[in-house]
C-alpha cells in the first residue's frame, strides 16, 4: 500500500486530534474527584488499627474496664474517639469484649460477685465470656475487640459482632 491510499483528510485529523485533547483533559479533571473519593479508603488500610490499652502484668482473670482513646481523621475532620473495652485473661488467651450491650447499645456492667455482666436499660445479662443469657433482651454475645500482645503489651483494634 501506498501512502497516497492512506490519507486523512482535514475533518478526520481534527476529529482525532480534538477526541485526543479532550480525552486528556476529561482525565485531567476526574483524577482530583477519584482520588478524593477513594483516598480517605486507601490511607484507612494503611494505617495500623491497633491502640495500647494497657500491659499484660495488669491483667487479671476478672473482666476490667479500660477505656482508651485515639485520633480519628475523616476526610478533613479530626477528632479524639474514646472506646471501653473489659479485658481479662482467660488461660493464656487476652480477650477484650465491648461494653456495649448488643441489644440498644446502653453501657454494660461487670458485676464481680454474680460473675456476669449486666445491662441496666432492659435487664440483659452475660456471661463472663459474653455470651447473653438465653430468654432475655440481648439476642446475640457481646462483641469482641481483635487483640494483639507484644512485648507485654496490649492493644486492641477493631470490634468483631460475635454469633
Amino acid at each position: 500500500m501506498s501512502e497516497k491510499e492512506h490519507k486523512v483528510s482535514r475533518r478526520q485529523f481534527l476529529t482525532y486530534t480534538l477526541t485526543g485533547v479532550g480525552g486528556f483533559m476529561a482525565a485531567g479533571a476526574l483524577m482530583p474527584m477519584v482520588r478524593f473519593a477513594l483516598d480517605p479508603a486507601l490511607k484507612a488500610s494503611a494505617q495500623s488499627d491497633m491502640h495500647y490499652v494497657c500491659d499484660l502484668d495488669d491483667l487479671t482473670d476478672e473482666p476490667q474496664r479500660f477505656v482508651f482513646s485515639y485520633d480519628q481523621v475523616d476526610a478533613w475532620y479530626e477528632s479524639e474517639v474514646q472506646h471501653e473495652a473489659y479485658i481479662f485473661r482467660q488461660g493464656d488467651e487476652v480477650i477484650a469484649l465491648s461494653s456495649s450491650c448488643t441489644h440498644l447499645g446502653c453501657t454494660v456492667a461487670y458485676q464481680e460477685d454474680q460473675g456476669e455482666f449486666s445491662c441496666p436499660c432492659h435487664g440483659g445479662r452475660f456471661e463472663k465470656d459474653g455470651n447473653n443469657l438465653p430468654n432475655l433482651p440481648p439476642q446475640r454475645p457481646l462483641d469482641r475487640f481483635d487483640v494483639l500482645v507484644e512485648d507485654g503489651r496490649v492493644s486492641v483494634g477493631q470490634v468483631n459482632q460475635q454469633t
